[in-house]
């Protein structure tokens, strides 16, 4: 059977993994600048040919990946009920999860399926249901939980994690979502720290149960 584990979940030193007024043109809030530096560099690195460490650490959210769970503040820039039903995610046509993906809200709407295989579910159900949908539909892989942070944290708190990938951006965002609050704290005593290591502007801590 496969993990479920969080895979390049980037936060600032200060615990945050998006600022304030999230919104089209931010998608990651107020003063998020350079929290993904990592990430653009290691998207250059992959498009170019070249390879090479970040673009092996983008790779990892995708290694035996089989199914994915993200919250609703994720998947869209918009809240409470759906305006209407065009918006299918910042990804294009063709996103990168091109397997079956499960988004946490109180507004559940239509399966979407995209290019490529990827199906968009829509659920309000319990964090514990969704899981054993994304695992039956994972098979032998892992179930990726993508974020933002609340649905790390719920995952976490529920004892339902098994390997955390985290990278620390030197970046301070002083408010918005934040990860590392007292009780994940407490949760993180569950597991080591297998490894650390840079990738280009962040340092990453590889934990497991």
């Amino acid at each position: 059977m496969g993990k479920v584990r969080v895979a390049n979940f980037t936060v600032s030193i200060d615990g945050f993994s998006s600022g304030l007024n999230q919104r089209m043109d931010e998608p990651f809030g107020d003063n998020t600048e350079g929290l993904h530096a990592w990430y653009e560099s290691a998207m250059v690195e992959r498009d170019s040919g070249r390879g090479g460490p970040e673009a092996d650490q983008l790779q990892r959210f995708h290694e035996q990946a089989g199914a994915t769970i993200m919250g609703r503040n994720m998947f869209s820039p918009h809240r409470g009920p759906w305006a209407d039903e065009s918006w299918t995610g910042w990804w294009g046509d063709n996103p990168p999860y091109h397997h079956d993906t499960f988004i946490l809200t109180h507004h559940e709407r239509p399966s979407v399926t995209m290019e490529g295989g990827t199906t968009f579910h829509f659920t309000s159900a319990p964090i514990d249901v969704v899981l054993d949908r994304a695992k039956e539909s994972a098979g032998d892989q892992d179930v990726i939980i993508g974020g933002g942070a609340s649905t790390v944290r719920q995952y976490l708190l529920a004892g339902l994690i098994d390997e955390l990938d985290l990278g620390v951006s030197p970046i301070l965002i002083g408010e918005g979502e934040r990860l590392l609050t007292d009780d994940v704290a407490a949760a993180l005593r569950d597991f080591q720290v297998v490894k650390t290591y840079p990738i280009g502007n962040a340092t990453f801590y590889n934990l497991s149960r």
